[in-house]
């Protein structure tokens, strides 16, 4: 009876202080449908806009634009984004992040057919408005929902949906670039609205049917993330009010919410941040074929490879993406591929042969890819879908002003020192972390 009464005393474990000790399971496999469906809407985002980029040439030849009148009109593709945003992450809040990617994608699938029909700068200018609202609705859709599916996997690895962007774009330009000569821009521009459509309705059924990710608490942060002394800080351990979410004091706004001016700052600063990548980003997806063939003399062919060059960088800089920012820290890798960048934009705006200007390209590439991706990822965490509105709005206002400022200062003092520009850009891209401080990390 003593020793029955001593087994009754002792006391039993107490499963919520062992549950609350350890991280909590993850709630989806690392490549679930999900994922894969969400990561099929970037590859084909970046599809549809390399197939567009590598007609540029024909389609300004089809208008007779000139350098100045050609950025004008590209002017309209960032103006036609740079007005959906907002609005779209308001109806990501209210239908939710998944529909709206569906009904973006769609519309971007049949914008990319107008270009090809229009023979004024006028006319071209309206239907880049309309590709200009379903590439920036898509992307403020997709960044929603794939900040939400990162604090729902709790692993870093927003810079795989970027990848899968990236290599969407190469994969884009190689057809395109194949297809220059059979195929006129028409019928180009028509097979590859009708691949996005296809992989659009196919990856949606997937992407509707699946259970969606809880929304992320703007100011909690969410997902696995790396802090900067190279250490994988998981996120998402029960606080002590019993939610799961950033650990609190951690994380970008952690503890403060998208409301108050602390939240506020750190999106703006991140927005910013992406305005610089932005304006590299536009600039070389605009102006890399004109370079190659105008000041560097090389084919339409090498011309098409060299933009193929930096998307492929680009592409195996997001791959790696997760994996440096857990050795290296956010802000450490930032600020490498910002310097980077800023180094590969000078080579290749002033190299006199094509080889070299490639090669510069590549260090564009590979010093852009995660920076867009990493400061969306945390102004997500931030501020929720309208933190992703936020930031992209201003990291596509880069391309608002990009094709604009490049052109005019392509007319006045040539394009290879108007391109100097996005070394200056990113610069500022990789110092800008900096300045947020452990805000930022």
């Amino acid at each position: 009876m003593p020793l029955r009464n001593k087994i009754r005393a002792h006391p039993r474990p107490d499963r919520s202080l062992s549950q609350s000790r350890s991280t909590p399971p993850v709630t989806d496999s690392p490549w679930g449908p999900a994922r894969i469906a969400l990561t099929a809407f970037f590859a084909v985002d970046g599809f549809l806009f390399a197939a567009w980029v590598v007609r540029i040439p024909d389609v300004r030849g089809q208008v007779s634009a000139s350098h100045s009148a050609l950025g004008l009109a590209l002017l309209c593709l960032s103006i036609g984004a740079v007005l959906t945003m907002p609005a779209v992450g308001r109806l990501c809040l209210r239908y939710g992040s998944r529909p709206v990617t569906v009904g973006a994608l769609a519309l971007l699938s049949l914008a990319v057919l107008l270009p090809a029909h229009t023979h004024s700068v006028t006319a071209l200018g309206a239907a880049l408005v309309l590709f200009g609202a379903g590439y920036g609705g898509a992307n403020v859709a997709m960044n929603s929902a794939a900040v939400d599916l990162v604090a729902q996997l709790r692993r870093p690895v927003m810079p795989s949906f970027h990848a899968g962007y990236s290599f969407g774009g190469l994969l884009g330009t190689s057809v395109s670039g194949l297809l220059a000569g059979p195929l006129s821009t028409a019928w180009a521009l028509a097979l590859s609205g009708l691949l996005g459509m296809a992989v659009t309705v196919g990856a949606g059924v997937v992407l509707l049917r699946g259970p969606a990710a809880p929304a992320v608490v703007p100011g909690r942060g969410g997902g696995a993330r790396a802090g900067t002394d190279g250490a994988s800080e998981a996120a998402g351990h029960p606080g002590r009010d019993g939610e799961t979410g950033g650990d609190k004091g951690t994380g970008a706004g952690a503890g403060a919410g998208a409301g108050r001016p602390s939240a506020r700052l750190l999106v703006l600063l991140l927005g910013v941040t992406a305005l610089c990548t932005a304006y590299g980003e536009g600039a070389v997806a605009d102006w890399t074929t004109l370079h190659l063939t105008d000041d560097v003399h090389a084919s339409s062919a090498v011309a098409a490879a060299g933009y193929g060059a930096y998307a492929f960088a680009m592409a195996g800089g997001r791959v790696g993406g997760t994996w440096l920012s857990i050795r290296l820290g956010q802000t450490r890798l930032m600020l490498l591929g910002g310097l980077t960048a800023a180094a590969g934009m000078l080579v290749a705006a002033l190299a006199p042969v094509a080889p070299l200007a490639i090669g510069g390209f590549v260090l564009v590439g590979l010093g852009l890819a995660n920076l867009f991706p990493l400061a969306i990822a945390r102004a997500g965490e931030a501020g929720g879908p309208q933190g992703v509105a936020l930031a992209s709005s201003l990291g596509y206002g880069g391309m608002l002003i990009g094709p604009v400022v490049i052109g005019f200062l392509a007319d006045a003092a040539g394009l290879p020192s108007a391109l100097t520009t996005v070394a200056v850009a990113a610069t500022a891209a990789a110092l800008l972390p900096l300045s947020v401080g452990r805000r930022f990390r």
